[in-house]
């Protein structure tokens, strides 16, 4: 029973996941949605996972032009009772590595990552299970469904 349910949340996670690094390309939806908002939230990889993973996402040259030059940037995870979880780390920020990434300023367009340790906010690890990702940029979000499988 255990391992029919952990195959259809393994299936629910990765629907529309893209396998590879934070340097891939956006998909044409995610082309579509970058050109429309002025950024995009890619999929986690791994989905699932067991002890951490990474989330890319891109901001383009678009967003920065309408916003005078400067993007303010949180990545939240809430359970699926969307309790708040965690703030991922950013990689390769400007100011600096392991910073949160609660409203950082991003000065440039481009593609980063952050990276989630898949520990809560007091240290933690959590369990297995559906996670939301949330990616607010400018007060606009986006959100994609995580897999923590143990």
């Amino acid at each position: 029973m255990w391992r029919g349910l952990l195959m259809s949340l393994t299936a629910l996670a990765t629907v529309g996941a893209s396998p590879g690094s934070a340097q891939q390309a956006p998909s044409r939806a995610e082309s579509v949605v970058l050109e429309r908002e002025g950024f995009v939230l890619q999929q986690n990889y791994p989905n699932p996972f067991e002890q951490s993973t990474e989330i890319p996402f891109h901001l383009s040259d678009g967003l920065f032009a309408e916003s005078g030059g400067s993007a303010i940037v949180t990545v939240r995870i809430y359970n699926i009772i969307t309790n708040f979880v965690a703030s991922p780390v950013a990689v390769g920020h400007p100011g600096g590595e392991n910073q949160r990434l609660v409203q950082l300023e991003y000065t440039r367009p481009g593609r980063y990552q952050a990276h989630w340790d898949g520990r809560d906010l007091a240290g933690r690890e959590v369990s297995s299970g559906i996670y939301i990702l949330q990616l607010t940029v400018n007060g606009r979000t986006q959100t994609k469904k995580i897999l923590v499988a143990k």
